[in-house]
């Protein structure tokens, strides 16, 4: 089973910036589309940001400008650069995987991670 393992979540105070990694580790032969998503309290989860493994993005209109997100498909890893942090943006983040060939080419669906907490303080 692949795996999803999340990193870099913490407490910044709003105007500063942080950086999310997810490390996918396992037999990977390729992975499709990954991205972040997240949950405030009383929330339903919510896209932020995805990149596809050909490069095309799709951003949370609420992130845009200020969220930057890229992948390594060397380290089959994602990154999340989030600047200019608001108190809106405290949530959990989780990294998704929407569909992973593994090294014997059978197929994973819907990988998520365990999430990292992002906590904005005003």
């Amino acid at each position: 089973q692949v795996q999803l393992v999340e990193s870099g979540g913490g407490l910044v105070q709003a105007g500063g910036s942080l950086r999310l990694s997810c490390a996918a580790s396992g037999s990977i032969f390729s992975i499709n589309r990954m991205g972040w998503y997240r949950q405030a309290p009383r929330k339903e989860r919510e896209l932020v940001a995805t990149m596809s493994s050909g490069g095309s993005t799709v951003y949370a209109d609420s992130v845009k400008g200020r969220f930057t997100i890229a992948r390594s498909d060397y380290r089959y890893t994602v990154y999340l650069q989030m600047n200019n942090l608001k108190p809106e943006d405290t949530a959990v983040y989780y990294c998704n995987a929407d569909k992973i060939t593994k090294g014997d080419f059978s197929r994973q669906f819907d990988t998520w991670g365990q999430g990292t907490q992002v906590t904005v303080s005003s």
